[in-house]
């Protein structure tokens, strides 16, 4: 059985480490290459790094930075934001990512999941969704949640699975920012449906949220910002409490 995974989140505004809630409301959070280099040290699975507005600026995620980051780092690397084509994602591959994330992009065009993937391989082919729980359904979001798509988060990830994608990295915009806890029936139906890892993202506040989206969502990897990034929960701590619950998890 693969060991679940911890991984903090560095979401970048203007260069720097940003953190909301609900999408909005954006505080600074760090330097993302002391973050990166910290959260590596600390005993991170993986790193993930994401323009978030990017898509919404039309602008390519900043390379330098990219480079920067993975320098400092001896841990697996995605990165998200403003990729639209094959040519990004091999720009970002080159300045020491090991995956990139696609999102928006993914929605609008579709085959370049497929492009991805058969290119460069499936695992580095992770597809975020950016979903909210309204009335009709779990509905999918463009643009750093900006605009609502006619998609819906069950189908569209079984869509990405079946076009090629390594990994979905859904976050709950309904959870996001809140720390009570991740979207845990929408990811246990996630899990169930698809045949590669699924990351949480959205809700965590305590170590127990980190617990029950391994045992209640079943969720592969969990991915956290604000509880890393202000010192509210340490990485070689929560470990140690993830191992008293039997959760398989690397030290």
């Amino acid at each position: 059985m693969l060991a679940k995974r911890i991984i903090p989140c560095l979401d970048i505004k203007d260069g720097q480490t940003v953190k909301g809630t609900n999408f909005i409301n954006l505080r600074q959070a760090g330097d993302p290459v002391e973050l990166g280099r910290m959260y590596s040290e600390q005993g991170a699975d993986e790193l993930v790094f994401l323009d978030i507005t990017a898509s919404y600026e039309g602008r390519k995620t900043f390379t330098d930075l990219v480079r920067r980051v993975a320098a400092n780092i001896n841990i697996p690397f995605t990165v998200g934001g403003g990729i639209n084509e094959l040519s990004d994602v091999g720009r970002l591959l080159e300045a020491g990512a090991d995956k990139v994330s696609i999102n928006s992009s993914a929605i609008r065009n579709p085959q370049l999941i497929n492009e991805v993937a058969s290119h460069f391989g499936s695992q580095v082919c992770v597809v975020a969704i950016d979903a909210r729980r309204t009335d009709v359904g779990w509905k999918c979001y463009l643009n750093g949640g900006r605009i609502e798509t006619n998609k819906y988060l069950f189908d569209w990830a079984k869509e990405c699975n079946d076009r090629g994608a390594g990994e979905i990295l859904f976050t709950s915009m309904n959870h996001d920012g809140v720390k009570t806890g991740y979207a845990n029936e929408a990811l246990v139906t996630l899990t169930e449906l698809l045949t590669i890892p699924v990351i949480a993202s959205g809700g965590a506040g305590k170590p127990e949220h980190f617990r029950d989206v391994f045992l209640t969502g079943k969720a592969d990897a969990a991915l956290a910002a604000s509880v890393f990034h202000f010192g509210e929960i340490k990485i070689p701590e929560l470990k140690q409490y993830l191992c008293s619950y039997n959760i398989n998890i690397r030290l």
